[in-house]
């Protein structure tokens, strides 16, 4: 687990090129579809997920005791270590965490305190990405809208 520095942030530039330079991509997934594996620990909630095209999927998990949101990239398969990233960002403090690295399985978990805050999160496995900007807000049960997500080649 690692505060963001140059490598994540050329990742996120990158993504941030793509979204702005392509329509989103589909979301659609062949084959199974990677289940979250439950190492964010006792007492985090699935709340959101994104799958990262046909390679797995990218979870966003909430402990509603810590008001903390966890993030977790998961493989559907097992296989040779991959290029994988997990990421979660607090907007309003600016506080994000990512794992990055050659991975069999699953990249994460990472943690970020967000009670009421918005985040934004993401994976990637290979050369696929998924993020999610502005989401998950505490401010969403008062009707504000969820912002856009992409999905798509890095």
């Amino acid at each position: 687990m690692k505060t963001v520095g140059a490598s994540l942030t050329a990742v996120v530039a990158v993504g941030a090129g793509l979204l702005a330079a392509a329509p989103a991509a589909g979301a659609a997934t062949t084959g199974a579809t990677a289940s979250y594996n439950g190492v964010c620990g006792s007492g985090y909630k699935v709340v959101n997920s994104m799958p990262i095209g046909g390679a797995g999927t990218v979870y966003l998990t909430y402990n509603s005791a810590s008001g903390k949101n966890c993030t977790v990239t998961v493989r559907n398969s097992t296989g040779s270590p991959t290029y994988m990233v997990a990421y979660v960002r607090n907007i309003d403090s600016g506080e994000d965490q990512y794992d990055e690295g050659e991975y069999r399985s699953y990249a994460g978990p990472v943690y970020v305190s967000a009670r009421g805050a918005c985040v934004e999160w993401g994976g990637v496995i290979g050369n696929l990405q998924a993020w999610n900007y502005g989401s998950n807000c505490g401010a969403l049960a008062a009707g504000v809208p969820q912002k856009d997500w992409f999905a798509g080649d890095r």
